[in-house]
């Protein structure tokens, strides 16, 4: 743990305050467990700076919050991070006003940086598949192997098949497979449940894998799905690594991970017609907004495909 996220430093009554906050965010907010923690993680950044001020997260102003903010920019954060921070603070000052806990709110005129709204990377559909098909597409002698690969084609099938966040995937466990109704059960951020369908080559993927290569690293049938070599669940960490190892070998120089499949997901349905509607219930969006990010990625692929092929793009 870094020393900016580690709150030991602070006083007793800035780390309760910072618990509480987090289990508003957990209890009554319903925030997933990642944005739980970077909301904690940017309390205990600003009370660090507060304390080294000899300040308090009760007491402190406009002033010095933007003197804190400033403080991030010089360090080198992001953006994007510093955008997120200010989102943290204003949630963390509503709370506590309303609960009570402060009488005022220095938060208020406090403005967030532009964020550039940066396109997601997308596979073509040709590229999306072969990376798919990397996987599993080999039948080595060792059992261990022969399991891992798998597993790696079917956690990369329902990455791009159904369009799965890598925590979801994570996340699954057997109950939650419907393989021969062709559904699976997601939790999604904020605890929200959805059904999505999984494509017949991943019914097929999983199938294989649970009959064919999950007993050779887990007895026991309970548990996650998906378990790395250490025969424990798999973390996101891990599904990265596999993405990233991949796509190293087939699309050397271009930064893909999981998400990219959710993204060439959503790209290649709306491509084919389908009802951004059913997109945003598909990829578990709360707005319609997050989704229409990829109606704009098709029509930047238009573009491309026009400036390349017509005479006079």
């Amino acid at each position: 743990m870094s020393p900016a996220s580690d709150d030991r430093a602070l006083p007793a009554s800035q780390r309760a305050l910072i618990d509480a906050f987090t289990a508003h965010l957990r209890l009554e907010r319903h925030l997933a467990g990642n944005t739980q923690a970077a909301y904690r993680t940017d309390l205990i950044h600003l009370a660090t700076y507060a304390h080294r001020s000899n300040r308090s997260l009760e007491d402190l102003d406009h002033a010095l919050l933007r003197r804190f903010l400033a403080q991030q920019h010089a360090l080198g954060y992001a953006r994007a991070s510093i955008a997120r921070r200010v989102g943290a603070i204003h949630t963390f000052y509503r709370w506590a006003v309303a609960d009570g806990l402060i009488d005022h709110d220095p938060s208020l005129l406090l403005g967030r940086p532009k964020v550039a709204n940066r396109l997601p990377t997308v596979l073509r559909a040709n590229e999306a598949a072969a990376l798919v098909e990397r996987a599993g597409d080999a039948e080595p002698d060792d059992p261990i192997e022969r399991a891992i690969g798998l597993r790696d084609r079917a956690i990369l099938e329902l990455l791009y098949g159904s369009g799965l966040r890598v925590s979801e995937v994570t996340a699954l466990r057997p109950e939650d497979l419907d393989l021969d109704g062709a559904r699976v059960l997601v939790r999604g951020k904020g605890s929200k449940e959805r059904r999505v369908p999984v494509s017949d080559f991943a019914v097929t993927a999983v199938r294989d894998w649970l009959t064919r290569g999950r007993p050779a690293l887990a007895a026991d049938a309970t548990g996650p799905v998906f378990v790395n070599r250490k025969r424990k669940a798999m973390t996101a960490r891990d599904v990265r690594a596999m993405v990233d190892g991949y796509a190293g070998g087939l699309l050397p120089g271009r930064r893909i991970g999981p998400h990219t499949l959710r993204h060439s997901f959503a790209t290649h349905l709306l491509e084919g017609g389908a009802d951004i509607r059913a997109v945003q219930e598909l990829l578990g969006h709360s707005s319609v907004a997050t989704t229409q990010r990829y109606t704009h990625v098709s029509r930047a692929r238009l573009f491309e495909a026009h400036e390349r092929a017509h005479p006079r793009g």
